[in-house]
């Protein structure tokens, strides 16, 4: 089956060949191609170019893209949309005062959570994530990370995983999972995290890797969650059974996650809300990806990711949702992007190489998906008919998103 767009008004992110990441101020060069066409066999990209007499008639079924914007899916590297439930009392809390971690210090938080999603059947909890999954693939992502860490017991870790593969299975877009178990110390741990971290290392480690349920490992390195000492032994744990780190860290304190993720050769560190400049030198001599939440940020009313700051010493940047149900309840790219823009001061071209190809980096995926090159796959947004790119993040409010391609199969 092939199938060919025509009349592309702008073909975005097209790379003559494929690149990892793009940092500094590589990112504000977005490549593209006006007037363009894009030949699309079976599920994978096989040509595209300017419009020319010879694009028509090679194809079995013409797609007329006059006025609109073709572009690779939006890549999200880090969310938590297995999830029982919502958490929709303490968004009021936070609105009568209350911060998030005194909710945490309440019961609340990632806790709370996690006793819903021991309470709820997989079978459910597997309904209840393929809306969130479908609705988000409906918004322009293609490809997602999907981590645990909302079960806090061997039992119910193992249950949010095996959910992660049977939506991998389903639904034909990449899906990465990631063991979370250190999210927080659960009520039966209180005061023994040291017991909860000995319990993740040698009780869910082990099953986890011999079902094969996980691709990568995290931990919440920030004060009245887990430690340095703690991270340290997580990660070399998780790396003793293939699981390369993706760690949460910087998103309230400074405590030196950076630098532990760093040591470990983490794929990305995610968060950074707050970094001092030790930090950013640190992530100049890796090759690990810092990645930010905005939406995080905007949900919580904390501070942003210095983006500027961050792609202005020359390092790259991915974005990503953070979809969970207590600081992020909301899988939507499309708002990322603007967020981004508007609060982070990212340009367009900025925000679009984080959320597309440095993005298609910080989960692992860069040969196949990412950019608009011959032989990766056909992963595509189609636009409506908008005025330029820069459009998208202006109109952050208004849906711009005419169809999306999986697999070169409209969805």
């Amino acid at each position: 089956m092939t199938t060919i767009f025509i009349n592309i008004k702008e073909l975005l992110q097209t790379r003559t060949s494929t690149i990892e990441k793009v940092s500094g101020q590589e990112m504000k060069i977005l490549p593209s191609i006006k007037n363009a066409y894009l030949l699309v066999k079976d599920d994978e990209i096989i040509d595209y170019g300017v419009m020319n007499d010879t694009c028509f008639g090679i194809a079995d079924e013409v797609i007329d893209c006059t006025g609109k914007i073709v572009m690779p899916t939006w890549i999200d590297s880090h969310t938590h949309i297995v999830y029982a439930g919502n958490r929709e009392q303490e968004f009021v809390d936070r609105i009568n005062g209350l911060t998030y971690e005194e909710i945490a210090n309440r019961g609340g938080g990632i806790v709370n959570s996690a006793e819903k999603l021991q309470n709820t059947s997989e079978e459910d909890l597997y309904k209840q994530s393929k809306k969130r999954l479908e609705e988000v693939m409906q918004l322009g992502t293609g490809a997602v990370e999907i981590k645990s860490g909302y079960g806090l017991t061997p039992e119910a870790e193992m249950k949010m995983l095996r959910v992660i593969r049977k939506l991998k299975q389903e639904y034909k877009l990449p899906v990465k999972a990631t063991f979370l178990g250190a999210h927080a110390v659960p009520k039966a741990f209180k005061n023994n995290t040291a017991g909860y971290i000995d319990q993740v290392i040698n009780e869910m480690l082990p099953a986890i890797a011999n079902e094969n349920l996980a691709d990568y490992i995290d931990i919440f390195c920030e004060k009245g969650y887990f430690s340095i000492e703690d991270t340290k032994r997580v990660l070399a744990a998780g790396k003793k059974y293939g699981l390369k780190p993706k760690i949460h860290v910087n998103q309230f304190n400074i405590i030196g996650g950076v630098a532990a993720g760093v040591e470990y050769n983490a794929l990305s560190v995610d968060h950074l809300e707050v970094i001092s400049d030790e930090d950013i030198e640190i992530l100049k001599n890796s090759e690990t990806m810092p990645v930010a939440l905005p939406s995080c940020s905007y949900f919580l009313s904390i501070p942003y990711t210095p983006a500027r700051k961050l792609i202005d010493a020359g390092l790259p940047l991915a974005l990503a949702t953070d979809f969970n149900p207590g600081s992020t309840p909301s899988g939507n790219m499309n708002f990322v992007i603007s967020t981004a823009c508007i609060k982070m001061k990212m340009t367009p071209e900025e925000a679009i190489n984080a959320a597309t190809i440095n993005a298609a980096y910080a989960m692992g995926i860069s040969e196949s998906h990412g950019s608009i090159t011959v032989g990766k796959k056909a992963n595509l947004i189609l636009t409506k008919e908008i005025p330029s790119y820069g459009f998208l993040p202006y109109a952050f409010g208004t849906n711009n998103i005419d169809s999306v391609f999986i697999n070169g199969k409209k969805i």
